[in-house]
């Protein structure tokens, strides 16, 4: 019983890491979904906000940028968690949000776009 249990947590440990890494480069192509709307690039909003700098950063807190009430009253703050949840169902993750895509259904489409935006989108020190 003890090893079943010890060889099922190191499979979930396993698993759960190899999620929250993602892929970069898959990750590259997920953002093709969303380059409609926003940008990586520091200041440069489009339809949604720009996500330079997205991580670490509390939800509606861009000053160049009309958010939903939901949003700047949410109170979230971007990390991996976060991130997965609106990206999976926006609307169901925070209601009121003014986001129109439906979500990213697939786990492992999540995990290589948050790869991505980590890297991509981190201000340059």
């Amino acid at each position: 019983m003890k090893i079943t249990i010890l060889a099922f947590g190191a499979l979930l440990a396993v698993s759960n890491t190899a999620f929250a890494e993602g892929d970069v480069a898959k990750g590259e192509k997920v953002f093709k979904k969303c380059i409609a709307c926003h940008t990586l690039e520091d200041g440069k909003n489009k339809v949604g906000p720009s996500l330079y700098g997205i991580f670490g950063r509390t939800a509606g807190a861009l000053e160049d940028y009309k958010y939903s009430t939901a949003m700047v009253e949410s109170g979230i703050v971007w990390d991996d968690e976060n991130m997965d949840g609106y990206l999976k169902k926006p609307r169901a993750f925070l209601k009121g949000t003014k986001m129109a895509f439906a979500g990213i259904k697939k786990d492992n489409q999540r995990a290589d776009l948050i790869a991505f935006l980590k890297e991509k989108s981190a201000p340059v020190e």
